[in-house]
């Protein structure tokens, strides 16, 4: 077995084999080396080299793209290009034998998780019509799809657990886990907007005071108000796809990875796994998370 080069190295020598072995565009190349750094970071945080990776490490990474929530689709060019690469390190010899033979792209199914694009979810904030509701409904999009929450963390959102100096947000899910989201300027700057001026002169019900998102009657929303307001706003911008407020969350997974995000970083921001104390966990992972969100997400790449 030849020794490994180094990562850039190899991934040139990837990338010219694909090029010109097997007569693949410029951009599909491009796109597969870019895919096979996903795999490069989840071996990484297991402490594994290439040349250690086995079917069961595979498996094992692709059950992790599938947790995060993403599509099908994108599993599917994630799994060529994974192919492909332990097809040319076994041609190489940077590997006795090739631990990606048995791997199976994910089975087609009738109904795929919808994916919005950027432009999607742009011309649904500018669908919101004018109104006392305005600045709401759209702090309301930019938080589930800025965040990644799932509708009954957004309609239970706690003022207390906003952390705005900090750019961050407590949300309670699945299983009462807790767990601390980065959140981009332009939610910030919302939520501080809103706070300020369409909730301060909305009178909270009895034990809403410290909800964040209210009715005009000082009630928190419910989840079906959610889904209804998802709805009309994807209708008034074209969208003819049926969504949900899952949708912008699943986006939100999809649009950090394919910009380059750490899959573990996903996992954690989608509330894969809890903390035990918010000290603690804003003490050893503030900076790593928002790192990611600032670095990859769709709205600070611009």
């Amino acid at each position: 077995m030849r020794t490994l080069p180094d990562i850039d190295r190899l991934l040139d020598g990837y990338r010219a084999y694909l090029t010109v072995q097997r007569g693949l565009s410029d951009n599909t190349a491009e796109s597969y080396s870019f895919d096979v750094r996903h795999l490069l970071d989840y071996i990484a945080t297991e402490n594994l080299t290439l040349q250690q990776v086995t079917y069961e490490v595979l498996q094992g990474f692709l059950a992790s793209l599938h947790d995060v929530g993403i599509g099908r689709q994108s599993q599917s060019r994630i799994v060529s290009g994974i192919k492909s690469l332990f097809r040319y390190m076994h041609t190489e010899g940077f590997v006795d034998e090739n631990p990606a033979l048995r791997l199976r792209k994910p089975r087609k199914v009738e109904h795929l998780p919808e994916v919005l694009s950027v432009n999607e979810i742009d011309a649904m904030i500018e669908a919101i019509p004018e109104g006392r509701t305005a600045l709401r409904n759209h702090t309301i999009m930019e938080t589930l799809y800025g965040c990644g929450l799932r509708v009954s963390e957004l309609v239970n959102l706690e003022l207390s657990n906003l952390y705005l100096d900090e750019h961050y947000l407590i949300v309670t899910g699945k299983g009462s886990k807790q767990r601390l989201v980065p959140m981009s300027d332009i939610c910030v700057d919302l939520i501080r907007e809103y706070i300020a001026g369409e909730r301060s002169g909305i009178v909270a019900k009895r034990g809403e005071d410290n909800i964040l998102f209210l009715s005009t009657r000082g009630t928190r929303l419910t989840r079906q108000m959610i889904f209804i307001l998802i709805r009309d706003l994807a209708a008034a911008a074209g969208v003819t796809r049926t969504i949900s407020p899952h949708t912008l969350r699943h986006s939100f997974a999809t649009h950090l990875l394919e910009g380059g995000a750490n899959l573990r970083a996903i996992q954690q921001m989608l509330g894969h796994e809890s903390i035990a104390t918010t000290e603690i966990y804003l003490h050893i992972d503030r900076s790593h998370l928002r790192a990611e969100i600032l670095a990859h997400h769709p709205r600070n790449a611009r």
